[in-house]
């Protein structure tokens, strides 16, 4: 997979459009009659005007301090550098407040400024003094990462500088700018009481000449309080934020957040260049943050949230879609708490956590604790530290048809939870570890898996919280024991099951396909095995993102298959409950990786999709013009 490429998108069909009508997302609409519209132009307005079309202002934060629910906040072309915080929300989601940028026109929020006035030292460094009046009460340049489970890098800034861009690196000290013998191009701050002093490498580039710019603000759509519901963002260009490390015990704060709140859209956005993290849903803050890095300081920390409003009613409902995010530190989408009963689907995530400059316990393209009935589905993740992470309390969560592939890390990591949780019809395409084996009431249903499962003592002693089906209150704590688990019409490649030989609990396992060396587990059923290695990976064309692989002569035997039915996946043990529903939806297992209806009412292939032929296949599975919205 070394020589395939990369793309930003995917196709995904429509799923469960018989209950569309009925879903909380249903009544976003496109403008809101009962509201007016508020326009904003950069180049044209003044923030003293009204906000017609004719008179419009020129901040979007003017717009948001006259907005009222059911109001359009439309925004034309130009480059916005602010931090938009709105005051008020909607009130229901008929009547939500809508940002949205103009039909047709580009339009980008900036949480930098240009910077100029740089003056060379050498032939690629430069240096510059900027007042510190450019940063209001909050200096990135002053500011270091700091929180639970941050492991590395303490002593770095939350302040970035761009060359037309693209992120330089920090250095820990100013010689390894003045001196710098590598191929990163670095920066060093120095921040005394009135001024802020920069050091950078930008090779042969003029800074003057092209475009610099540095972080400023902390966030570019943000409410500082929380419960601000019922807002839209679409069809932004959001970069370059000054986010804060964002661990599950502390106000998780990123370059767009939710910030405690019910009932958002975030869709139709281009977010880049977040410090920490691009999207946040996650929790509020108080004076626990970043004091809680324990088993009993995270329960403490969902306890308090259940005395503020943790509940279906007051928080999480959010839809998150068809966003492009990209070159995050630490996650492309985090969830504390916030994420509840919330749909996550069709987004591009990718560089994520990459850099080099931090590292921590809570890297991943989407990072959520506390997923409950939480679908997370059609979204294409690749080249992250970690693909999807479920920390804590997934219960009634679905991961439905996702392309993951190029993580560095793990695909999919699932740890302490008690489930239930379906993960079907995905493409994990990653070879590396996956942690699975301790979260129990998971069930694995026609997936494509490459990556190898980690080792694991057969308990994780760690008694993490159970809560009442489809709800937030604490029923109980449990340990987390190896088994609860069901793996039906799978293939796998390479993948070794024996690690679940030996389990505290019941462990399903049928009809499943292993080629290329993958072994079964003793719990095997009905399973077909091909040791000759075939081929699989990841491939980007001009249309789209292609899964190459090699079927085997053996699929003609093989590819008859029964199909499952939720019946047959037992109720997850310790919470007592069942797979019936799923990521807030009915379930049903008879549609294939784009949601479409399998051409067999009784028997199908595994996997996640239906090879109609034998040798080498190139199918098609992301594109980007061709986006079917759930």
């Amino acid at each position: 997979m070394g020589n395939f490429e990369y793309l930003y998108t995917k196709s995904v069909i429509l799923l469960f459009a018989l209950f569309v009508t009925t879903d909380v997302y249903s009544n976003c609409v496109e403008s809101c009659p009962s509201g007016r519209e508020i326009h904003v132009s950069s180049s044209r307005g003044n923030d003293s005007y009204g906000g017609e079309e004719a008179r419009p202002l020129k901040t979007i934060q003017a717009a948001a301090n006259i907005a009222r629910p059911g109001d359009v906040i439309t925004v034309h072309e130009g480059v916005y550098r602010e931090w938009v915080n709105p005051p008020v929300g909607g009130e229901t989601a008929d009547k939500p407040i809508i940002y949205q940028a103009a039909g047709g026109e580009y339009v980008e929020i900036k949480g930098s400024e240009r910077i100029k006035n740089w003056k060379r030292l050498s032939n690629t460094t430069w240096s510059v003094a900027i007042s510190n009046n450019i940063f209001a009460a909050f200096n990135p340049y002053a500011d270091t990462l700091k929180g639970d489970w941050l492991e590395k890098g303490k002593w770095a800034h939350t302040g970035e500088v761009y060359l037309n861009d693209r992120a330089l690196t920090e250095a820990p000290r100013l010689e390894n700018v003045l001196l710098n013998k590598t191929d990163s191009a670095l920066w060093f701050c120095k921040v005394t009481k009135d001024t802020t002093y920069l050091w950078a490498n930008f090779g042969q580039k003029d800074p003057n000449e092209e475009l610099t710019e540095i972080n400023v603000r902390q966030a570019v759509f943000y409410p500082k309080k929380p419960f601000v519901n019922y807002i839209v963002v679409r069809g932004f260009r959001m970069s370059h934020a000054a986010t804060p490390w964002a661990p599950p015990t502390a106000e998780q704060i990123g370059l767009v957040g939710t910030h405690w709140s019910k009932g958002w859209i975030i869709e139709n956005n281009t977010i880049s260049h977040s410090k920490c993290v691009g999207i946040t849903l996650g929790k509020y803050g108080d004076e626990w943050d970043n004091k809680s890095e324990s088993v009993e300081g995270y329960i403490q920390t969902t306890q308090r949230a259940l005395e503020n409003g943790w509940d279906e009613k007051r928080i999480g409902n959010h839809l998150v879609r068809n966003n492009h995010i990209s070159y995050c530190g630490q996650a492309g989408i985090v969830g504390s708490l916030g994420a509840v009963f919330s749909r996550i689907e069709t987004n591009v995530i990718h560089d994520i956590g990459l850099q080099e400059t931090f590292w921590g316990y809570e890297l991943a393209g989407i990072k959520l604790h506390a997923a409950v009935d939480v679908m997370i589905s059609g979204n294409h993740i690749y080249r992250t530290e970690g693909g999807i992470w479920l920390d804590w309390m997934a219960q009634g969560t679905r991961i439905k048809g996702n392309l993951l592939h190029d993580n560095q890390t793990q695909d999919l990591s699932l740890e302490v939870n008690h489930g239930p949780i379906l993960i079907d019809h995905n493409l994990f395409l990653s070879p590396e570890l996956a942690q699975i084996r301790l979260s129990q009431g998971v069930a694995f249903v026609n997936n494509l898996i490459a990556w190898k499962i980690w080792p694991t003592d057969s308990v994780d002693k760690r008694e993490t919280p159970y809560l009442e089906p489809h709800g937030t209150s604490i029923i109980g704590f449990h340990d987390c024991p190896c088994g609860d688990v069901s793996y039906f019409n799978n293939i796998f490649m390479r993948t070794d099951l024996t690690p679940y030989d030996q389990c505290r609990l019941p462990v399903q396992m049928k009809d499943n396909v292993f080629w290329s060396g993958a072994i079964p587990s003793i719990h095997e059923t009905m399973c077909a095995v091909d040791t000759t290695q075939h081929l699989v990976g990841i491939r980007k064309c001009e249309d789209g993102w292609y899964l190459q692989i090699d079927v085997p002569e053996s699929w003609e035997k093989e590819k008859k298959r029964v199909i499952p039915t939720v019946g047959q996946l037992r109720y997850a043990i310790i919470p007592n409950q069942s797979f019936d529903k799923m990521g807030g939806l009915p379930v049903s297992l008879k549609e294939d990786y784009w949601g479409k209806r399998r051409k067999s009412k009784i028997t199908y292939c595994p996997g996640p999709i239906e090879f109609e032929a034998k040798g080498l296949q190139m199918i098609k599975v992301f594109c980007e013009d061709e986006k079917i919205v759930l």
